[in-house]
């Protein structure tokens, strides 16, 4: 049965409580398949070697499932404390009421995560195909895709804004390191109003130390927004072997509740 964004809330078991600042809550699941699948109490042992494909890279190449430890809300908000705002972008965001960062969540308006969201925001599982030149990343989360050139190629020129960027990368050492830019404004780089300009520029880091491990760690640079470049802890995903569901998001009454709550409370 494929995943829709109104089915959700049945087909996981667990999810997080958010209560509105005008006296309505909501239950948004964020918890993802590794937990409905596979509830195994702790990480799987890091195993072998990591493959290698015929150039010596390591290959990156399988179902990978996130630690959900990094969106529990306490680890949501200890990053978003370290991410160095302009003064101005900080205001903006603590001036955004609760209804106002639910209606423009991604997943209440059916939109791509983007990048860094399609690993950051991710909380379901992800497969990457490897070949000699290129990274295909396929996210069960609303059946996005993408596809990196890994052979070191320049940026487009004067790249049009896209969900996913314009990207290219190159090997150094055992890690592919993905350059992005040319990122669509609609994306955020969190679940609480992380926005960013026309300016910023991911450089995301993919390396698998072991067969069972692989490590995402990602730099964002933003002059507009932020005084400084930020840069995530390493993010572990962990293999498994179990195919992708079809996940598709679709229009729903959340939205529309979303917004009567917001005019009312407007109104009193």
């Amino acid at each position: 049965m494929a995943r829709t964004e109104t089915t959700r809330i049945k087909f996981r078991r667990a999810g997080c409580i958010l209560a509105l600042a005008i006296l309505a809550v909501a239950c948004v699941s964020i918890a993802g398949a590794a937990q409905e699948k596979k509830d195994s109490g702790g990480a799987p042992p890091k195993g072998g070697p990591a493959p290698r494909t015929a150039d010596g890279h390591p290959d990156l190449s399988g179902v990978w499932f996130p630690d959900m430890r990094q969106y529990a809300p306490q680890a949501v908000a200890a990053v978003a404390e370290k991410v160095p705002f302009q003064p101005w972008a900080a205001a903006k965001i603590k001036a955004m009421s609760a209804a106002e960062l639910e209606l423009a969540r991604p997943s209440v308006n059916c939109a791509p995560r983007g990048v860094p969201g399609m690993l950051l925001e991710n909380p379901y599982p992800t497969q990457l195909v490897q070949t000699r030149d290129e990274l295909i990343q396929l996210n069960e989360l609303n059946t996005n895709f993408r596809v990196i050139h890994t052979d070191g190629r320049p940026h487009t020129k004067n790249p049009d804004p896209t969900y996913a960027g314009d990207a290219t990368a190159h090997w150094e050492g055992d890690t592919l390191v993905i350059d992005v830019i040319a990122l669509d404004e609609r994306t955020w780089n969190n679940f609480i109003g992380w926005f960013h300009s026309d300016q910023e520029h991911v450089v995301e880091r993919l390396s698998r130390p072991s067969e069972n491990a692989l490590i995402y760690q990602v730099t964002i640079e933003d002059p507009k927004v932020l005084t400084a470049p930020w840069t995530s802890e390493p993010h572990q995903w962990s293999l498994h072997h179990e195919d992708l569901e079809e996940y598709y998001c679709t229009d729903n009454q959340e939205l529309e509740q979303y917004k009567s709550l917001t005019e009312g409370a407007a109104g009193k």
